[in-house]
């Protein structure tokens, strides 16, 4: 199957141009007019942009073990409508990934289920060396610094040491400092408002376990990721990275603050927490100055009658990858930023910083996975329209103005208009980590 999308503004590496790109099978293989071409299909994308599909380097998609809460098939019907055409999910499932063999059995299980490509982390423990040094199909290995949901906390010194100068994967992880945590727990356990989980999980538990992680990295010469960036604090800390340090930030994190518990309380109850007014902005500081090359969802959901539990017995997490690049693209047209920087942000860095093959780029070779957004389309979000299983988000009754149209996830048209073609299966994201990560390919 040869498809022309042509009259598009195409976001390429070098910048924007109005041009046609040209599918064949799996991979781009022309970018340029070339009217002279036979294809079996055109698509007029006039008064449109054509980005290369998002990459979300950060969800967890709950199976096996959790799918009444979320499941493959749902998730990534709600990637392929929110323009994310490929994911890296997290161990943290029933049971947890920190295994060789419950890695590929993760992957078998996908192939059969994601509508979108896919990968998946290999969790750390205190005493699961050997697994991490035998592990290959992954982006990496992931570190919780800090308990969060499941029971894979890391926090005792010599096994981080272990960890960070045993192994060669890239490593990323949760930071939130277990004891300032269990501390203020202490001084709030007789707590039922939900705003003082932002006190529990402080500044400070952020800021602590994310300067220890950075220290193991640059000790050991390790490449190491951020994770869901909470704080102004510890974006100071991203400016002496050493080529080693990337970041990235979440929607919540960037859009809601604490102001905000008091309208939607528990449904923006967050590991690591929602911090303030200033937080939010000296986040988007460091996305527009480089320190934070990322944007990712870490899209964790439960199920609404879950989340409104009151506090503390709400869980915590959100849903976000249906959403994600729409709430990018309003900001596109508030003029906060520019389409160009949110195609880095989300598309090509996280495929740089995890070395995924020919993805997040509109390139000759490259995989087709692709999405036409219209900058002028208006639509509200709304928990009906939802393709989550647990169908509910935090920015319902929201009206945003740019959205993705029609995906196309290597080469097969998954989305368009509104209507979901689940007849195809994505495939296996492929790593490369001989490329070095983010820094090596700047």
């Amino acid at each position: 199957m040869k498809t022309r999308i042509k009259n598009a503004t195409v976001v390429l590496p070098t910048g924007s141009i109005r041009t046609s790109v040209i599918i064949d099978g799996t991979k781009i293989v022309e970018i340029d007019d070339a009217p002279q071409v036979t294809v079996d299909e055109t698509v007029d994308a006039t008064g449109l942009h054509l980005i290369p599909g998002v990459i979300d380097d950060q969800v967890h998609f709950r199976e096996p073990g959790l799918t009444h809460k979320e499941d493959f098939e749902h998730a990534t019907r709600a990637c392929a409508k929110g323009g994310i055409t490929s994911f890296l999910e997290m161990p943290n499932t029933n049971p947890n990934t920190i295994t060789v063999e419950r890695l590929h059995e993760k992957l078998d299980l996908a192939a059969t289920k994601c509508l979108v490509n896919y990968g998946f982390y290999i969790g750390a423990t205190p005493d699961n060396i050997e697994q991490l040094k035998a592990a290959r199909r992954t982006p990496g290995i992931k570190i919780f610094i800090g308990s969060s949901t499941g029971n894979l906390l890391v926090d005792q010194q010599d096994a981080l040491e272990r960890i960070f100068s045993e192994t060669t994967l890239p490593i990323t992880a949760h930071c939130e400092d277990e004891s300032t945590v269990r501390r203020n727990q202490e001084r709030f356990s007789a707590s039922t408002d939900v705003a003082d989980h932002s006190r529990i999980r402080d500044h400070q538990a952020a800021l602590i376990a994310t300067s220890r992680a950075i220290d193991l990295a640059k000790r050991h010469d390790h490449r190491f990721h951020v994770l869901h960036c909470s704080t102004g604090a510890e974006t100071e800390l991203f400016y002496d990275h050493q080529q080693l340090i990337t970041a990235e930030a979440c929607p919540h994190h960037l859009f809601f603050n604490t102001d905000d518990y008091t309208r939607l309380g528990s449904l923006i109850q967050m590991n690591p927490s929602i911090k303030n007014k200033e937080d939010n902005e000296q986040l988007w500081t460091a996305l527009l100055d480089g320190r934070i090359q990322v944007i990712a969802t870490d899209h964790a959901p439960h199920t609404l009658v879950e989340k409104q539990k009151p506090f503390p017995q709400s869980p915590s997490g959100l849903p976000a990858v249906e959403n994600s690049l729409a709430l990018m693209l309003n900001e596109v047209n508030s003029g906060r930023c520019t389409l160009e920087q949110v195609v880095g942000w989300m598309c090509d860095a996280p495929a740089r910083v995890w070395d995924l093959v020919d993805k997040g780029r509109i390139e000759i070779g490259y995989d087709a996975d692709l999405v036409l957004v219209d900058l002028n389309y208006r639509q509200e979000i709304r928990n009906v329209d939802q393709e989550t299983k647990c169908q509910w988000s935090p920015w319902d009754g929201v009206t945003l103005s740019g959205w993705p149209r029609r995906t196309w996830v290597m080469g097969h048209e998954v989305f368009r208009n509104g209507q979901l073609d689940l007849s195809k299966r994505g495939a296996e994201v492929k790593f490369d980590h001989a490329r070095g990560g983010y820094w090596a390919t700047a």
